[in-house]
């Protein structure tokens, strides 16, 4: 399998230099208002995307821009329909799913919308020559076919609970498509979608242009353009914010508060299923020892890290299902502050032992490992510092390295690394991938090969089933073996925080993915935002 390269990887400079020259090279625009019908609004994020396909993972959540799925969610996340004029249906055994289009749809290029579009979407993902990572999300999927121009009808392999949130799924243009090769066609840089927005430009490590789409079947859009700014380093971001270049920008917490007594700005604070958390490779003869992470889990003082890290701006986590799903178990939830003599005696009766500067050992092998980090991300650099600093109270000794994406790929298989992952949606989507054991080793889904047949079973009986009762009790099992054999250290669930210009109005905050680059933002709604 293509090793996955999530959208969230850095793709511009690492340095506070190379932020600079992008601040020479990217600006708002010098008249942002002047053409009828809206303003041009600017929104900086950190994350530039791979490519703008919904087939290559993309805005797969329904929240593109540029694209719409059958289904699209709404500001509390149920979903609605999209491109089907209602939701789809499902056969009484949970193996059938059919979709109607709505009539008159149109894609950017001013073609018509219809149903071989989404089977030659939905047959893409699921082609052995696609590089998509989203091939084992649909692995349900026994055929997908259009008996007519208005009809979708799905075949599933066995019923699959959470199928319609998969229909979030931005549908491409079956005739600019056919017969290319989708992993390296323009059009993953020059797309044309449905969706309230068109590409006008993408400049690589700077910006990314859309103008509205006049004949988007929603509405056409309350502003004219979008500039996406692309600015990896955070505190770059942030002056650059405070310069005025920007209406809205992502920014982490500590940040972010800084705009808090500024009258012609307003921070929020949004609600979020995304964790942070130390990835603990099996790979690692010290972190190996079952002992060693159960030990730092108790170690770590969460509590410290929300109040302090992030303003406040969070919760504790002990897993990766979030408290406000319904599928939560509340006997994984441990103490938010640390317990270091605890955490002592579980590697004392493992047999590690205080040694030379108090560094623990067992049979010679000191109780040290490195922690990875995006060097860019501030927010993670002080979560690895946190962690570090905690570790060492307990006899661990740990390096934090801020290292660019680049160096860290080959390293993750025998270094610890600070990462994000989670989802407000179904506890299938993101956890299947990330714990389960086919998928040991493969990318930034389970990079640090944890295996666990207890997991697997679980997981796949979360997926399988339709009744929630079986369900609920199988994400259950799943959190519990998680929480035994703690091949994460899981830190804190987020509050995305955003700083905006006072003026800007319509911005409708809902529970956000750990995606929150160019799609599954605060700028979800963008599209009906104005400037007042």
């Amino acid at each position: 399998m293509t090793r996955i390269r999530p959208t969230f990887r850095r793709l511009v400079a690492s340095t506070v230099a190379a932020g600079m020259l992008v601040l020479a090279g990217c600006s708002a625009p010098t008249n942002p208002d002047s053409a009828a019908g809206g303003a041009t609004l600017v929104v900086a994020t950190s994350d530039e995307p791979d490519a703008l396909n919904p087939v290559l993972n993309f805005g797969v959540d329904g929240a593109a821009l540029i694209f719409d799925g059958l289904v699209s969610r709404d500001a509390d996340n149920r979903l609605v329909p999209g491109l089907a004029a209602a939701l789809p249906t499902v056969s009484p055994d949970g193996r059938t799913v059919t979709a109607k289009l709505r009539d008159g749809v149109q894609f950017h290029d001013g073609t018509t919308l219809s149903a071989p579009d989404v089977v030659f979407t939905y047959q893409a993902v699921l082609d052995p020559t696609v590089d998509s990572t989203l091939r084992s999300d649909l692995d349900m999927v026994e055929s997908v076919t259009a008996p007519d121009a208005s009809t979708v009808v799905f075949a599933l392999r066995y019923p699959y609970a959470p199928f319609l949130q998969r229909l979030t799924l931005g549908i491409v243009p079956s005739k600019l498509l056919n017969g290319q090769d989708i992993n390296t066609t323009g059009f993953n840089r020059k797309p044309v979608g449905t969706g309230p927005y068109r590409v006008e430009s993408w400049t690589p490590g700077d910006r990314l242009v859309l103008t509205a789409n006049e004949r988007y079947f929603g509405g056409r859009p309350a502003n004219n353009r979008i500039v996406v700014a692309f600015v990896a380093d955070d505190n770059v971001r942030a002056q650059r914010m405070r310069a005025g270049e920007f209406d809205a920008a992502e920014l982490p917490p500590k940040l972010a508060s800084g705009f808090d007594t500024d009258t012609a700005y307003r921070v929020q604070r949004v609600p979020t299923a995304d964790y942070r958390g130390v990835m603990l490779p099996m790979g690692n003869p010290v972190l190996a020892d079952p002992a060693v992470r159960r030990a730092l889990s108790v170690a770590v003082d969460r509590a410290a890290m929300v109040s302090g890290i992030l303003g406040g701006a969070g919760e504790p986590a002990f897993g990766p299902v979030p408290p406000t799903s319904e599928f939560a178990e509340p006997s994984t939830v441990g103490a938010p502050t640390a317990d270091p003599t605890a955490a002592g005696a579980l590697l004392d009766a493992a047999g590690w032992k205080p040694g030379a500067g108090g560094v623990r050992a067992k049979d010679g092998r000191p109780a040290r490992f490195t922690l990875m980090y995006p060097a860019t991300d501030t927010l993670r650099k002080d979560l690895a510092l946190a962690v570090t600093a905690d570790a060492k109270k307990i006899g661990i000794e740990v390096t934090p390295a801020g290292l660019t994406w680049d160096a860290i790929d080959p390293r993750m298989k025998s270094d610890a690394l600070l990462m994000g992952y989670g989802t407000p949606y179904d506890p299938d989507f993101v956890s299947y991938k990330l714990f389960g054991s086919q998928f040991a080793g493969q990318g930034y889904f389970n990079p640090g090969s944890y295996r666990s047949e207890t997991v697997d079973r679980a997981l796949q009986e979360g997926r399988d089933q339709i009744d929630p009762t079986r369900r609920k009790a199988a994400y259950a099992q799943f959190q519990k073996q998680l929480a035994a054999d703690a091949p994460w250290l899981f830190l804190t669930y987020l509050r995305h925080t955003y700083v905006l210009k006072s003026s800007v109005q319509g911005v409708t905050p809902r529970v956000e993915a750990h995606e929150h680059g160019v799609a599954n933002s605060i700028w979800w709604n963008i599209d009906t935002w104005k400037r007042s």
